[in-house]
């Protein structure tokens, strides 16, 4: 049952990342003018990261074996890296206009969101091929 659960939270946050990502982010950035679009995703990520760490942190215990449970806590603490570390650091060169030091703080965070993303998704496709 627990891993079961777990399972349904996965793909739910799989949903919510590849939502964001195709349907979200998009809008945003091409219907707001740039102060909103950079307003609101201030907002949006800390929450975004926060909540994906928690709803991971949670799917730990139903997880099936340590290498899933060790995948998941490397994907909640990363969430929460996520949160409190890196996106005030690309908040902050954005402000000073450091674009080099934006680019790549950003590029890292993409680059850890998709391997998040692609960590969930071979979790499940080994909890499925399990079954």
């Amino acid at each position: 049952m627990w891993q079961s659960i777990s399972d349904l939270i996965i793909a739910a946050n799989v949903g919510i990342m590849v939502f964001f990502t195709v349907a979200v982010a998009p809008t945003i950035f091409t219907t707001l003018p740039p102060e909103w679009s950079a307003a609101y995703v201030r907002k949006f990520f800390p929450k975004y990261f926060f909540f994906l760490g928690v709803t991971t942190s949670l799917t730990i215990v139903g997880a099936s074996g340590t290498m899933a449970q060790a995948a998941l806590l490397g994907c909640a603490l990363v969430f929460f890296f996520s949160c409190f570390w890196l996106t005030p650091r690309i908040n902050r060169a954005r402000d000073d206009k450091q674009s080099t030091a934006f680019k790549a703080l950003h590029w890292t965070s993409v680059g850890l969101n998709l391997a998040q993303l692609l960590i969930f998704i071979a979790l499940l496709y080994f909890s499925v091929s399990k079954s």
